[in-house]
């Protein structure tokens, strides 16, 4: 089976559908979360996503945008952009994202947002992180997002520690032996100063993984920001991948 892995699609559909026809052969989405807030289609992403084979976590975005999580915890553009996010939902879309769980696991990976031990909100950004979240899954692997930068994290056995390894970038390899935290980055706003959308094809079969980047048409997303009144720097963040 072939999982397209992807997270923080921020309403962000023009990258989104981008994503969708860069991977082509996939037979499921394990979504990360934060499907929305800071883009201008909160939607358009939430049925397209619906419209395809997955499971999906819930991220704090997701959750502020529906009044689970107090917006004052964010800065203010972003707590401006989960405002407008809010009375954007339709009531279908509201529901599903509160149906959102925190945490799924599918064959030998647990999937959340932020990390296994806080997975709204947690961010694993370093090696030393990663080692302390190893107690809170059981599975081989966890795939996390919130980021918004494509990581990966191998523990190769036990009281060893946690090292990073590289994503192999448009090429399949295999996955390293060990315990892993694997970030796929973001697709709808990229924070690793590349702004092309970011995903993972994970293949559970082969047990190999590839990291794709690809370009979208950034400025369409802007136009629509900018329409519907979003916080300038969310608009201008964009083309610099930050």
């Amino acid at each position: 089976m072939r999982c397209l892995v992807l997270s923080d699609i921020h309403s962000n559909l023009v990258a989104f559908d981008a994503v969708l026809a860069d991977a082509t052969a996939f037979d499921v989405v394990w979504c990360l979360g934060d499907v929305i807030g800071y883009g201008p289609q909160p939607n358009e992403c939430i049925e397209r996503l619906k419209g395809l084979p997955h499971v999906c976590v819930a991220g704090n975005h997701d959750w502020a945008s529906i009044d689970r999580l107090d917006v004052s915890d964010f800065n203010p553009d972003a707590s401006r952009a989960c405002m407008w996010t809010r009375e954007q939902l339709t009531g279908d879309n509201l529901a599903y994202v509160q149906s959102l769980p925190e945490r799924i696991v599918r064959n030998d990976f647990t999937l959340v947002h932020g990390s296994p031990r806080h997975p709204i909100w947690e961010y694993i950004g370093h090696s030393s992180v990663a080692a302390e979240n190893l107690a809170y899954f059981d599975t081989e692997g966890c795939l996390f997002g919130h980021t918004h930068m494509p990581a990966g994290y191998v523990s190769r056995r036990r009281g060893a520690g946690v090292e990073e390894f590289a994503l192999p970038l448009h090429t399949s390899a295999p996955l390293p032996k060990g315990r892993l935290l694997i970030n796929p980055g973001g697709v709808g706003q990229p924070r690793d100063g590349d702004p092309r959308a970011s995903y993972i094809l994970l293949d559970l079969e082969q047990h190999t993984l590839q990291l794709h980047r690809v370009e979208y048409a950034i400025e369409k997303t802007q136009n629509l920001m900018i329409a519907a009144g979003l916080p300038p720097r969310l608009v201008v963040r964009l083309a610099y991948g930050w």
